[in-house]
C-alpha cells in the first residue's frame, strides 16, 4: 500500500506530558525522591476487583484481575515509608511541589483554581499499593506557543508518580518502592491535527519550557508523554499510548499508531463486505487437545507439559482475514497474539499462518473437521491453564467481533522500536473519587502573586543566559540544555580547572555515541560521571581515558568506574616514565625514522597510543614524540 497521508485519515493527537518535579520530598511525606541500590522490606497484595456503588465494576480493573498476579513491592527506608507501603494516612501536601506547579501553571497562562481537591484515581496494574494514585486538577486553559501558533493547554494537575516496574512474569509482578510518590506535573494539552513531526516539536517546545523553570528533574523516566491518537471515523475512537520517554520515540509511535488505526479501520471495511456471524461459545468453541498431543510446536507441547489444555475458536467468513495487511506488520493476528501474551499466555495461532511453528497440516484438517468449518472459516488455537483461558477466550471474541467496527478504544504501551501494544482496555468513566484523608488546598491571592513574579525567562534566554555564561557556541548549549545532563554540567563546571566546552562534548558527544551503539546509559550513574570528571581535575586520568571508562561501564564490563580504570590500567603515567616509554620505542624504531625523517612521526604515534592510550593525552604523546624525533635526526 502507498505511503500513508495524515491528512488524508484525519489524524488527530492530544498529549499528555508527565513531569518529575526536582522537590526535597514526595508529595504526601517526608522520603526522599531517590533511587534505591538495595531493598531492605518486601511485602506483597492481591489485587481484586470491588463494585462501586451503583454496582459496576471498570472495564480495565476487570481485565488486570483476571490476570491473577501476585504484587511485590520492594521497599528502603531511605526513600519509603509507612505512606508509600499504605500503612499511614498522606501527610500534607509538599509545600515545594505546589508552589512550583504553581509557576509552571503561569507560565502557561493557565487559570489556576483557589480550591483545589485531592482525588483518588483507579489504579489497576498493581503500581500503587492502595490501588488508586492521588491526584488534583491545579488549573484548566492557557496556550504554549510553538512557532508562532498557540496550541490550548486542557489542564494542568499535580499527582503522584506510580512504583517503578522490577520485573514482571506470568504469575507475579515486582516494583519498587523509591520512585512512587515522587510529584509529578500532568499538563494536558488540545486533541489537534497535525503530522507526527509537528506533535514532536509540541513536546520539545513544552519540555524546554518546563527545564527553564530549573525547578524539573531530569533523566531518562522524568519525563513521560502519554499519547492520544485518533482518525476520521464514527464515532471517532480516541487510543491512549503510554509511556513515550524520548522525542524521537514520540514520532514513531504517532505514525505506528496512524498507521495501525487506519490498517484496522480497512480491515472493517474488507469484514462488513462479506458475510460472517456472531461466535457462539456452545457451537464455535471446541476443546482439541487430543489433536495436539503429540505435535512438534514448542509452545503447545511446553503449555500441555504444564497441565494445560488446547481450545480452538470457529470464526465464521475469516478466512484470509487473520493475516491481511494493509500496512506492513498491521493485521488482526498480531492484534490477537498482543491481547493473548498480556494474559501471560504463549501465543495464538490463527488459520492464516498455518502449517508452520510445529503445527502440522494434518493437525489443521482434524482441527477444521472439529469445528466443521467452510472454506471460507477461519480459526484460532489457544493453549493454557484452563481457568484463565476461559477469560482469554471471552477477549479473544469479543476483539474479533470488535474488528468489524473498526478501532477499539484501548489503553497500548510504547515500545522502544516506536510501535505500540495492547496494555489493558479503556478505563471506564468513573474512576475518580474523593480522597478522604486530605482537606482541600487553599490557594491564596499571595501564593498566585508569588507564582507570577517567578515565572522564569523564556527558554531562549535562558539558553542565550547558558551559552554566555559557560563561552559555548549556540549548537553545544542548545545539546547540553536539551540533555538530562545540565544539572550535572553545572556542578562539573564549579571546577575551573577543566573546560566548560570539553565537558558539555563528553556529556552530549561521547555518551550519545556511546548510547546509539547499544549502550545502557542507565549503568553509568551521574555520581560516577562527576568523580570522573574529579579524577580528571586532579591529574589522576588522562581525558582519552575518559571513553574508554564509560564505555566499560554501560557494556556491563565494568562495574564501577574505578573497575573500569584498573582493568584498563589507565591511571596517568608521569613525565619520567612517559619519557622513558617513548625513549624505547624509538629506540626500537630507528630504521623507520632513518628510512621517513620526520614523516615517521604518523607510524610511531599509532604505535605510541596502542601503549599509552587513555593513560596520556594524545597531544602531549605527539608533541613529545615530535621533538624526539627531530632531536634524533638533528644529532645524525
Amino acid at each position: 500500500m502507498s505511503e500513508i497521508q495524515f491528512d488524508k485519515i484525519g489524524l488527530r493527537v492530544g498529549l499528555e506530558i508527565h513531569q518529575q518535579l526536582a522537590t526535597g520530598t514526595k508529595l504526601f511525606c517526608k522520603c526522599h525522591p531517590t533511587e534505591s541500590e538495595e531493598y531492605s522490606t518486601k511485602f506483597t497484595r492481591k489485587l481484586r476487583v470491588a463494585r462501586s456503588e451503583l454496582g459496576e465494576s471498570d472495564p480495565s480493573a476487570v481485565f488486570e484481575s483476571g490476570k491473577e498476579k501476585t504484587i511485590v513491592y520492594h521497599g528502603n527506608p531511605e526513600s519509603s515509608c509507612l505512606v508509600e507501603q499504605d500503612e499511614e494516612p498522606p501527610h500534607e501536601l509538599s509545600p515545594e511541589a505546589k508552589e512550583t506547579v504553581l509557576i509552571i501553571a503561569s507560565a502557561l497562562k493557565s487559570n489556576i483554581f483557589n480550591e483545589i481537591y485531592v482525588m483518588r484515581k483507579l489504579v489497576i496494574d498493581g503500581s500503587n499499593t492502595s490501588g488508586f494514585q492521588r491526584t488534583m486538577r491545579i488549573a484548566q486553559g492557557g496556550n504554549l506557543e510553538v512557532d508562532g501558533e498557540n496550541f490550548r493547554v486542557e489542564t494542568i494537575g499535580l499527582e503522584e508518580d506510580a512504583a517503578k516496574l522490577i520485573r514482571d512474569s506470568s504469575d507475579t509482578r515486582e516494583y519498587g518502592l523509591d520512585r512512587l510518590g515522587i510529584p509529578l506535573v500532568e499538563i494536558t494539552l488540545e486533541h489537534v491535527p497535525g503530522k507526527p513531526e509537528d506533535f514532536k516539536k509540541i513536546a520539545l517546545t513544552l519540555g524546554r519550557l518546563l527545564r527553564a523553570t530549573k525547578r524539573v528533574q531530569r533523566g531518562l523516566g522524568s519525563i513521560r508523554q502519554d499519547v492520544n491518537v485518533s482518525i476520521e471515523g464514527e464515532p471517532r475512537v480516541r487510543v491512549e499510548v503510554k509511556g513515550v520517554q524520548k522525542l524521537d520515540q514520540l514520532e514513531k509511535v504517532i505514525e505506528y499508531e496512524a498507521k495501525r488505526q487506519h490498517g484496522l479501520k480497512i480491515i472493517s471495511e474488507k469484514l462488513n463486505a462479506v458475510e460472517t456471524e456472531r461466535i457462539a461459545r456452545e457451537r464455535d468453541v471446541k476443546d482439541v487437545t487430543d489433536v495436539f498431543r503429540n505435535c512438534k510446536s514448542k509452545t503447545i507441547q511446553k503449555a500441555l507439559n504444564e497441565g494445560s489444555v488446547v481450545k480452538a475458536i470457529k470464526v465464521k467468513g475469516f478466512a484470509g482475514m487473520f493475516g491481511f495487511e494493509p500496512y506492513p506488520g498491521i493485521r488482526l493476528g498480531k492484534q490477537l497474539g498482543e491481547l493473548v501474551r498480556f494474559y501471560g499466555l504463549g501465543g495464538v495461532f490463527h488459520s492464516d499462518e498455518l502449517p508452520n511453528y510445529g503445527i502440522e497440516e494434518q493437525e489443521i484438517q482434524q482441527v477444521r473437521k472439529i469445528l466443521d468449518m467452510q472454506q471460507t472459516d477461519g480459526f484460532v488455537i489457544l493453549a493454557g491453564n484452563k481457568k484463565r483461558l476461559e477469560i482469554v477466550i471471552e477477549s479473544i471474541i469479543k476483539r474479533i467481533e470488535d474488528a468489524k467496527l473498526g478501532v477499539p478504544a484501548e489503553t497500548r504501551a510504547a515500545t522502544i522500536t516506536g510501535e505500540t501494544v495492547y496494555l489493558r482496555p479503556r478505563p471506564g468513566a468513573s474512576r475518580m473519587y474523593p480522597e478522604t484523608d486530605i482537606l482541600p488546598v487553599i490557594v491564596s491571592a499571595n501564593e498566585l502573586e508569588e507564582a507570577r513574579m517567578r515565572v522564569p525567562k523564556s527558554w531562549e534566554e535562558t539558553l542565550l543566559s547558558l551559552q554566555n555564561q559557560y563561552e559555548l557556541n549556540s549548537q553545544l548549549a542548545l545539546q547540553i540544555f536539551d540533555s538530562e545532563y545540565l544539572d550535572l554540567f553545572e556542578t562539573i563546571c564549579k571546577d575551573k580547572r577543566l573546560s566548560p566546552n570539553f565537558i558539555a562534548s563528553i556529556l552530549c558527544g561521547t555518551i550519545t555515541s556511546l548510547e546509539r551503539r547499544g549502550m545502557d546509559t542507565k549503568l553509568l550513574r551521574n555520581s560516577e560521571i562527576l568523580e570522573t570528571f574529579n579524577l580528571l581535575a586532579e591529574g589522576k586520568i588522562a581525558k582519552e581515558s575518559l571513553e574508554i571508562i564509560f564505555e566499560s561501564v554501560m557494556s556491563g564490563k565494568s562495574k564501577s568506574i574505578f573497575d573500569a580504570i584498573k582493568e584498563h590500567a589507565l591511571g596517568a603515567v608521569d613525565e619520567a616514565e612517559l619519557n622513558k616509554k617513548l625513549d624505547e620505542l624509538i629506540e626500537s624504531n630507528v630504521k623507520i625514522i632513518e628510512e621517513q625523517g620526520i614523516r615517521s612521526i604518523g607510524p610511531l604515534m599509532g604505535l605510541a597510543m596502542k601503549i599509552l592510550r587513555g593513560k596520556v593525552d594524545g597531544q602531549k604523546i605527539n608533541q613529545l614524540l615530535e621533538n624526539k624525533i627531530k632531536s634524533r635526526i638533528d644529532k645524525k
